[in-house]
Formats: C-alpha cells, sequence, structure tokens
C-alpha cells in the first residue's frame, strides 16, 4: 500500500528541484502542482525515522544573523533529532579561504517585518551538488492571527489536550489567564506527542506565504515549545505540498524557550490557501505547544468576495507608517507648520536617556488659558511597546489641522472652544528598544519599562490609602480632603523608585487644569475606568468605584460605543477576558488591582478624570494595520474630547469681579470635589440631572446654586460671586490697624479713661 504514495514523493522531488514549488501566481503551473495525498500525511511513519541535520555551507551578504535554518529530513536518519549532538549539528566550512558560520535561529531579530530584504546566497546541497539561487526576500504583512483577523473559524489542529488549549489559543502573544483555567490557556497544545501533530491556517484566499513566527506556551507554571518543525501548504486542505529544498523536505528551528518570538522566513514564497505548521521536535520536558503569526501577501483574486467585502479603506490623507523618534519630532514639526495659528509644540522634560517628552497643543489661542475654556490631553506609550497609541494620536494631529484648514465645522467648534493637548510617546526610551526588533519579534513586555526599569503606568503615589484609611477614622481625628490629596514626603525623595517621566508628567499635570483625559495603552480592547485599586484588602479584584462612578461609566461607554469593534457582542476575547458583558467596558479594581496608577492619582490629585483605553489586541500592530485601526477609532477619539464639555462649568468670583482661584466646588450627593483654577473658572463633569451645587473660598461666605445638566452637548452655566465672611473681615481690619478697633466712642472712651486711673 506504500508504493504509489512513495512513487509520488518521488515525482514531487524532482518538480520541487525543478522549481515548480511556490511559483509565481502569474504562471498557470501554479495551479497544477503536484501533491502529496492526505492518506500519505495521516500515515504512520516508520519506526525508525529519524531526522538529523544536513551539511550546508552558504556564503552570505546580509543578513549578518540569518533568520532561519535549513536542515534535511531523510527517511534513512535517527527519529531523536533534537536534542541536537555536537556532531548532529550544521558544520562550518571553508569558502574561498575563510570559515562561515553556522546559521542560528533568529531569536531575536533586528531587521523589522517590514523591511525588504534582498540576499544573493550561493547553497551547496547534498553530496558536493553546487547550486546558486539568487534569494530575494519579499516582506510581508502578518495575516492576522494575534490581531484576531484570523478568525477561530479557519484555525484549525491534529488533536487538542482541550478545549482552552485548542487551534483557537494558538495565537503569537496570546496570554493565559492567572488560574490556566479550561478557556483561557497560552497556546495551542496537541493531545498527543508523536509526528502527526499540527497547527492549521485558513488565509480565506490564495495567499504567498514568506515566513512563521513562533513562540511557546505562555504559562506561570509550564514549560512547553516546539523546538524545530515542517511548513506544507495546500490549496484545498485535503492535499499538501511540503517546503523542501532540492534533496528533502525543509525543517525549521524552532524556539529554545517560551516567550521569546522566533522568525523563519523561506528562502522562496509558498503559495497556497492553507498553510501547516508540523512539529518535529520539542521540549524534551515539556509537550508540543506553539503560538504562533504567518507571513503573507494575498495575490490578487477578483472571484474572493469574501475578502472584498471585509476590506477596509481610509479615505483620509495621513502618514500611515511607525515613527521612531526623530521622525516623530519631525511630524510634529510638520503639522505645526502646516497650523501654525492653532498648533504649538513643547516638551514637558526628559526621559531617562535624555529624550524630550514632546506635546503638542491645539487651540486658537495656542500657548494661554482662556478662562471658561476647559483643557483636555491624550497621552499614549506609557508602556514603550504599546505603540498603536503613539502612531493614532500622530495620525489625529494631522487629521485635526488638515479638517480645521479645509473647514470640517464640527473640528473648528472643538479647536476653538477647547485646549487639546496630545503627548504620543511618555516613554520613548521603551519604545526605541521595542522598535529595534518591529512589530512581531518583541515579545508581549520587551520596551515596556523605562530605561532604568520602571512602568510609568503604575509609578505615581498610592493615594487611595491614604483616602480610605482617613474615611475609617473616627470623626474628631483629623482626615484627608477627598480631592487634591498632596503628595506623600516619601514619594518626592530623591532615592525614591520613581521615573524621571513619572516626575515629569506630575509636574505637567499640576500645572495645567486639566479637565478630562484618555491615556491610551494596548493588549487589550476595553476601556478601563477607576478606581484601579481594590478597597478591601488582601483582594485582587473586587469593583471599587469612584463617587463619580456614574460619570466615568458614561465617559467609559461614549469612547467604546463608538468604535467599530469594541461593542460587538460577537467578537471573541484578546486573551482571558471577556469584557463583552459590560459593552467594551470594566472598573480597574474588578479587572486587577494595581496601586499608584496614573489614573487614580489623576482624579484624586488633580481635578482631571482619565481613563485608560486598550485599543487592541496587538500590542505593537505591523504598519499595514495602522489605517484600519484609524478608522476603527477615529470617531471614538473626537466624540471622547467632545464629553469635556459635558456637565456644568463657570467662574466663581468676589464681589469686586475678580477670579477667587482655588475655591472648592461640591456637588450635593458626590463625596468628590473638585477646585478653581487660578483665574476663578472650572469644569465639572455631571451627568443629565439636577444638582444643588456649593461654591466656597477661605474667607467667604459659601453659596449654593442648583444646576441642571441637560442631554444636549454644551455645559450648564454656573457662575457664583462669594462675599467675604465676617470673621474675614474682622482679620483684615485687625490686621490693618495692629489688633485695634479702627474707633471708640467717646463715651466708651472716658469709660476707659476711669477704669485705667482706678486701677
Amino acid at each position: 500500500m506504500r508504493g504509489k504514495p512513495d512513487f509520488l514523493i518521488c515525482i514531487l522531488g524532482i518538480l520541487l528541484a525543478q522549481g515548480s514549488l511556490a511559483r509565481p501566481p502569474d504562471e498557470p503551473e501554479d495551479y497544477h502542482q503536484e501533491i502529496v495525498s492526505r492518506d500519505q500525511y495521516y500515515s504512520y511513519l516508520d519506526p525508525e525515522e529519524v531526522q538529523t541535520p544536513l551539511e550546508l555551507e552558504r556564503e552570505v551578504e546580509v543578513p549578518p544573523e540569518p533568520i532561519m535554518e535549513v536542515i534535511h529530513e531523510s527517511q534513512d536518519t535517527r527519529e531523536d533529532l533534537y536534542p541536537v549532538k555536537k556532531k548532529d549539528t550544521i558544520k562550518p566550512k571553508k569558502i574561498n579561504g575563510k570559515e562561515s558560520k553556522p546559521q542560528k535561529p533568529a531569536k531575536n531579530s533586528s531587521k523589522k517585518a517590514e523591511k525588504n530584504k534582498k540576499t544573493s546566497e550561493k547553497s551547496f546541497f547534498g553530496t558536493g551538488e553546487e547550486k546558486t539561487t539568487q534569494d530575494v526576500r519579499e516582506s510581508c504583512p502578518p495575516l492576522g492571527l494575534e490581531t484576531l483577523k484570523v478568525t477561530d473559524f479557519h484555525l484549525h489542529a491534529s488533536t487538542v489536550k482541550r478545549y482552552g488549549l485548542g487551534a483557537h489559543r494558538g495565537r503569537l502573544n496570546i496570554q493565559a489567564g492567572v488560574n490556566e483555567n479550561d478557556l483561557y490557556d497560552g497556546a495551542w497544545c496537541a493531545g498527543r506527542s508523536d509526528l502527526q501533530q499540527w497547527l492549521e491556517a485558513d488565509a480565506r484566499r490564495l495567499t504567498k506565504f514568506t515566513g512563521v513566527i513562533t513562540q511557546g506556551r505562555n504559562s506561570l507554571w509550564l514549560s512547553d515549545w516546539v523546538t524545530s518543525y515542517r511548513v506544507m501548504v495546500s490549496n484545498d486542505s485535503h492535499s499538501w505540498v511540503y517546503a523542501r529544498n532540492q534533496t528533502g523536505d525543509l525543517i525549521f528551528l524552532g524556539n529554545n524557550e517560551k516567550e521569546i518570538p522566533v522568525l523563519n522566513e523561506f528562502l522562496e514564497p509558498l503559495v497556497g490557501r492553507y498553510i501547516r505548521i508540523n512539529p518535529r521536535s520539542w521540549y524534551e520536558e515539556g509537550s508540543i505547544c506553539m503560538r504562533m503569526e504567518i507571513l503573507g501577501c494575498p495575490l490578487p483574486d477578483p472571484n474572493n468576495y469574501y475578502y472584498r467585502r471585509n476590506e477596509l479603506t481610509t479615505s483620509d490623507n495621513l502618514d500611515f507608517r511607525h515613527h521612531n523618534y526623530k521622525e516623530m519630532r519631525q511630524l510634529m514639526k510638520v503639522v505645526n507648520e502646516m497650523c501654525p495659528n492653532i498648533t504649538r509644540v513643547y516638551n514637558i522634560g526628559r526621559s531617562h536617556e535624555g529624550l524630550k517628552l514632546y506635546a503638542m497643543e491645539m487651540s486658537d489661542n495656542p500657548g494661554e488659558h482662556e478662562v471658561g475654556e476647559p483643557e483636555f490631553r491624550y497621552m499614549a506609550g506609557a508602556h514603550g511597546n504599546e505603540v498603536l497609541g503613539r502612531e493614532l494620536l500622530l495620525l489625529l494631529m494631522q487629521f485635526l489641522c488638515q479638517e480645521y484648514l479645509a473647514g470640517n465645522k464640527r473640528i473648528r467648534h472643538l479647536v476653538a472652544n477647547t485646549r487639546l493637548h496630545f503627548l504620543p510617546s511618555i516613554n520613548p526610551d521603551g519604545y526605541e528598544k521595542a522598535a529595534e526588533l518591529g512589530s512581531e519579534l518583541g515579545g508581549w513586555s520587551l520596551g515596556r519599562w523605562t530605561a532604568d526599569g520602571i512602568d510609568v503606568n503604575n509609578n505615581f503615589p498610592d493615594l487611595n490609602s491614604l483616602l480610605w484609611e482617613s474615611e475609617d477614622r473616627p470623626r474628631n481625628m483629623r482626615r484627608v480632603p477627598n480631592n487634591h490629596i498632596p503628595i506623600p514626603g516619601w514619594y518626592q525623595y530623591e532615592n525614591a523608585t520613581v521615573a524621571i517621566e513619572t516626575r515629569a508628567l506630575i509636574t505637567w499635570m499640576e500645572k495645567i487644569p486639566f479637565v478630562l483625559g484618555g491615556n491610551l495603552q494596548g493588549g487589550e480592547l476595553v476601556v478601563s475606568y477607576p478606581f484601579d485599586m481594590v478597597r478591601s484588602p488582601w483582594k485582587t479584584q473586587e469593583y471599587t468605584g469612584t463617587p463619580d462612578d456614574h460619570v466615568f461609566r458614561w465617559l467609559a461607554y461614549s469612547y467604546a460605543s463608538t468604535h467599530r469593534h469594541m461593542t460587538d457582542s460577537s467578537r471573541r476575547p484578546c486573551h482571558s477576558e471577556d469584557f463583552n458583558k459590560e459593552e467594551g467596558t470594566v472598573n480597574g479594581a474588578s479587572w486587577h488591582t494595581v496601586a499608584g496608577s496614573i489614573n487614580d492619582f489623576s482624579y484624586l490629585h488633580t481635578n482631571c478624570f482619565e481613563i485608560s483605553i486598550y485599543l487592541d489586541c496587538d500590542k505593537y500592530p505591523h504598519a499595514s494595520e495602522l489605517a484600519e485601526q484609524w478608522e476603527n477609532n477615529r470617531e471614538s477619539l473626537i466624540v471622547f474630547m467632545e464629553q469635556v464639555h459635558r456637565g456644568i462649568k463657570g467662574i466663581v468670583r468676589d464681589i469686586h469681579g475678580r477670579g477667587i482661584g482655588n475655591a472648592v466646588i461640591s456637588v450635593e450627593g458626590i463625596s468628590h470635589d473638585i477646585r478653581t483654577a487660578s483665574d476663578g473658572d472650572y469644569w465639572r463633569l455631571l451627568n443629565p440631572g439636577e444638582y444643588a451645587v456649593t461654591a466656597r473660598a477661605e474667607g467667604f461666605t459659601p453659596s449654593t446654586k442648583n444646576c441642571a445638566v441637560g442631554y444636549e452637548m454644551g455645559a450648564t452655566r454656573c457662575d457664583f460671586m462669594l462675599a467675604k465672611s465676617n470673621l474675614a473681615r474682622i482679620r483684615e481690619i485687625m490686621e490693618r490697624f495692629g489688633k485695634q478697633p479702627v474707633s471708640l466712642s467717646p463715651r466708651r472712651k472716658r469709660v476707659r479713661v476711669r477704669q485705667s486711673r482706678h486701677t
């Protein structure tokens, strides 16, 4: 029964040697490839089958660290290829009098996936047979396993251990839940540990596959990864063609640990609709588990209605690419030159490595705070490897400038009535580190922290504990105010573990009277609102809302509901949390508790209501994804900025018309106050309804008004005029006249003189 399949394999070897595999799509032979039958693939191999590496020598001009190691698999070799013994490793040979180095797997390739790689190589295969090939490696984007573009329905596997380790979990950078339960685990894991296991992806159309990126299993407790694998492609998912060289099947080196992605680029593209990864060896103390991403370029197919129907394009003429530090600075300069009357570029400080933290202001009067005009901020890049927010803010700057010049009434109204601030890169040092490896090879955490190893997002002082401890004290003891809680003294010591970027942010937040802010992050698709820290001790998850919980829930929903996917009930979770039940929003503490978050600090130390916006499952999407991500978020970014005009606003003045700074604005029933800016103006975010609002300031008599907030956009005007209190007047008089009354009646003077004589 094995004679016919063996005959087909021989025929296939001859055809592959002639270059029939992965022929360009415009050649008709591509659609008549010789194939290996499904029966042959599922038939069990002989017990004697083994794999040994082939001695390989090549002269490589670039890259200095090759991305793929080619090994020959033969029917006459041993089955225990890995772990590889010294005699089985690739041996260097002398070429032109020099010893060539053996190829290594790309543990951390220094080339970005977006760049084209053109290499001229001279390869020797088999027993001294020489063949010269021109290796032109085409750059193709990821298919979208990490971004969920490839749906669960289009991922398949030979066997699975259980549902939580199914093919749908075999996505690059997918994260397991803390408990690693049956639903959300950190990889695809085969149900058996043998050579017949595979993980398959359906590209949904004919595709030119150019490479594979693999990872091991994400797990706190287990170590599982694949150390080598074969690749095969098919047009119908029944008959498969192996990736081969002139003498046999290619074996690609996989991972040697579970988190660092390893890229293998094919010497020549493989053409097909389906692609399978067939593990050939794995970590000896683990099992067959892997995560992957496929690189491929879809081929033109006018008959593929499914693809054309779901293809998203944008009409905005923006710079859809990734920008390094220098390019980011240059782009901000270009926007400033395009719209000099409404923009200003400034910096709020420096990073640990000395890079300036650039911000852009957009307003009809840039550079100054206008009385009655609220201040809004977007910032991104607190985690340097969460790049999407950085690029979206750069796109937003360009878009607002272009639309303002084009006369867009909505944008002109927003810019004229709001002072907007955009800080695209809080942690530029971390970004530069992540950008060295590009969008797919940095893994989950490379570049997350600052250059001195600090997570900026959670590096702020813990004011929650100070507030809650104060509230739990008896009433007669000194209590902490419910707003503008001062920073503890220990936090300001020079030797405190505080990033220089964090100190710059705090200074910026204290200097400008921000009303509303959004902190753009990545790795999930959800909007998180404070508190981010649980109040109950010894709990890691518990809903802990602020006194303004109803406002924060609306703010979060205003972004999520206008995003193209956040509230889609049919979408699958990114990793291990399903946020659909909360319509794309979540209370931070109910997700996972964090002390010293930027959201909690902003709420308790300043007037600003801050939320975290997690933009996508993929922290660092490929440049080809940026246009679609812009379309996903454009309306949400604008709508959220407009929410700064919801609630009440006004000016607190004295009887002479002068603004009273630092006056306290209280709303009955909400135990969180705000304070006026130096000119006496204030903005208080509130949902529609009627509120009793009180303004008070030291030395003035409090004043209370009923203020109604409507459903239409635009804050309700609610001004206050405060008169000096009686006690304040007495103090002024006493200070002016040296603690003596201004005048005494003649009778009272005579009485005092007589009393003094008698004494």
